[in-house]
């Protein structure tokens, strides 16, 4: 059929199964917005800044496993939506966005609204298209959603000029992609999965370094038995929490930067880490040259380049972690004698007897840990968390209690502060069975508070608890660990109204500082049934610990702040 490009674009969306587009009208644009209007597949939510369209999307994608899409114009529009696609490129997160352009024949001239989207998300984009011939339009379209959701996931662009949305031509949407230079290997090397298995049989001390990878090839089932199978113990990265279950025998907690101490010197005391989907972020390595120093690796990573990128890998395997541990666990399955690592399980576990993840708790002030932990008792499986970035977020994976992978939302790599309200907005329309619950900062919450709005409008009842010291508070953490307490602009004494700021917006608001208050405007919030804003008055001077300092080796923990 002959037909416009901004109707191409709707047939190829809907052709997608896509049920959702987050986006925000423009010039550029506006003939398939026209063309949105008219069709009935797809439903489109207009957020109120396009950097919300793209972490909705994006948030939307981690919780239903699909690509997430996101519509915007060009100029503004497009590098307002840059945070969202180096958001969800840092953490390998499948989106397609598509960009309206100015007519070709302008580009180059300056022209209103022109920046040139292509070189600008380069370095954040997994793939990107300017649109030059509307013949070429359904092909693009069809590799902009294979390429984002097929090997290591993450966001591709598409830019395309007004013109090309208003050009008449055929129609044929491709049932398939063939792309020769792009080929991704899933099935892992079989030589190269026996010699891991060999160095897993006669290791003392392995140790499963689960990544963000796991959860994106849903792998989770197949991680948990083998580790069942192996007994080997575990740990979860910031983007991997729930891969294992918080009560699973073998997972010890989080390393890193504000990793427990078990999970810590199990990195640093291993003589064999199986890397499974993780990138060895700095946040986790901390010293390179004293991390896992006695540990031979087994790194299993989708995209070739993170093999060895940070750190030498011993047994490199390039697949799927799903496909890969399939093969591994058939292979080790009759030759693995769980005893063997007994002796290093009970290491581990006395470590976390010795430092237990915990805090000081207080009837004169709610700690923040409480509240976290509060919410993993009341809400538990039933809830999605997404968080912004800050101290609130670490204590969120410190202390929630994650039973499932897609449960925790969270902007790891890139760290985006605003990231958590529309993110919300995206998870809960992702998953609408599911209590959503946002956990942010006085600072962050404020950086997409317009989504407010967008939540009222649509009738999305995400709550958001604001854990409320006054401060930006992980600037302010290191301002009094390493900068001899000069708060510099990190004071936010002066603050709105939260609750009435809320309620302007269409939803509800409560102002929380008792324990029991907490109990009462959590409850009511679920009943509401409305977007809604706990604001919860924390101790302002309460920090995140363990916290491994910047450039410091794993095993030197700081587990406790003295005055000096």
């Amino acid at each position: 059929m002959r037909i416009s490009g901004a109707q191409m674009v709707c047939e190829a969306i809907n052709a997608e199964g896509v049920k959702y587009v987050f986006g925000y009208p423009g010039g550029a644009i506006m003939n398939v917005y026209d063309e949105i209007y008219k069709q009935d597949g797809f439903k489109h939510i207009l957020t109120r800044h396009e950097q919300a369209a793209v972490h909705a999307a994006d948030a939307y994608a981690r919780v239903s496993g699909d690509v997430g899409v996101a519509m915007v114009t060009s100029g503004p529009g497009f590098t307002n939506a840059v945070t969202g696609l180096a958001t969800a490129y840092m953490d390998s997160i499948p989106l397609v966005v598509i960009s309206g352009q100015i007519p070709l024949s302008l580009i180059g001239t300056d022209g209103f609204q022109e920046v040139d989207a292509v070189g600008i998300s380069r370095p954040c984009t997994k793939h990107n298209y300017l649109v030059k011939s509307i013949k070429d339009l359904p092909r693009i379209l069809k590799e902009a959603f294979y390429i984002a959701k097929s090997g290591r996931p993450g966001p591709v662009l598409v830019d395309i000029p007004k013109d090309i949305t208003s050009e008449i031509a055929e129609f044929n949407y491709p049932d398939k992609v063939e792309i020769p230079t792009y080929k991704p290997s899933y099935k892992g090397n079989n030589k190269q999965i026996k010699k891991a298995i060999a160095a897993i049989l006669e290791a003392k001390k392995p140790l499963l370094y689960i990544g963000g990878g796991t959860v994106l090839s849903n792998a989770y089932e197949i991680v948990r038995e083998f580790a069942k199978v192996t007994q080997i113990p575990a740990v979860e990265t910031l983007m991997a929490r729930g891969v294992m279950g918080h009560d699973n025998e073998f997972l010890i907690g989080m390393p890193g930067m504000h990793g427990s101490y078990a999970s810590n010197m199990a990195m640093s005391e291993s003589d064999l880490i199986i890397s499974l989907g993780a990138r060895f972020d700095d946040r986790v390595t901390g010293k390179l040259s004293e991390f896992a120093k006695y540990a031979d690796i087994i790194h299993v990573d989708i995209d070739p380049a993170n093999i060895g990128k940070i750190v030498d890998v011993d047994y490199p395997i390039v697949g799927d972690v799903k496909i890969v541990v399939e093969k591994m666990l058939k292979e080790i399955k009759d030759k693995v004698n769980p005893d063997r690592y007994s002796v290093w399980r009970d290491l581990l576990k006395r470590y976390d007897e010795v430092h237990l993840l915990s805090y000081e708790d207080s009837n004169e002030v709610i700690k923040p840990q409480w509240v976290i932990e509060r919410l993993g008792k009341l809400l538990g499986a039933k809830a999605t968390i997404t968080s912004d970035v800050g101290q609130h977020q670490m204590w969120a994976a410190q202390f929630y209690p994650f039973d499932r992978p897609r449960q925790w939302v969270n902007s790891g790599g890139l760290g985006t502060m605003g990231f958590g309200l529309p993110a919300a907005l995206g998870a809960k329309m992702a998953d609408p069975e599911k209590i959503v619950v946002n956990v942010s900062g006085d600072g962050s919450i404020l950086m997409n508070i317009q989504e407010l709005v967008t939540a009222a409008e649509y009738k999305i009842p995400v709550i958001n608890v604001i854990l409320n010291n006054h401060f930006l508070g992980m600037v302010r953490q290191w301002q009094t660990f390493f900068y001899d307490k000069r708060y510099s602009e990190t004071d936010l004494s002066y603050q709105p109204n939260w609750k009435m700021l809320t309620e302007a917006c269409g939803g509800v608001g409560y102002d929380v500082t008792t324990k029991e208050e907490f109990d009462k405007a959590l409850q009511d919030a679920i009943e509401a049934n409305k977007v809604a804003f706990i604001n919860v008055a924390v101790d302002r001077f309460e920090n995140v610990l363990p916290m491994v300092p910047a450039g410091g080796a794993l095993y030197n923990m700081m587990l406790e702040y003295k005055e000096r």
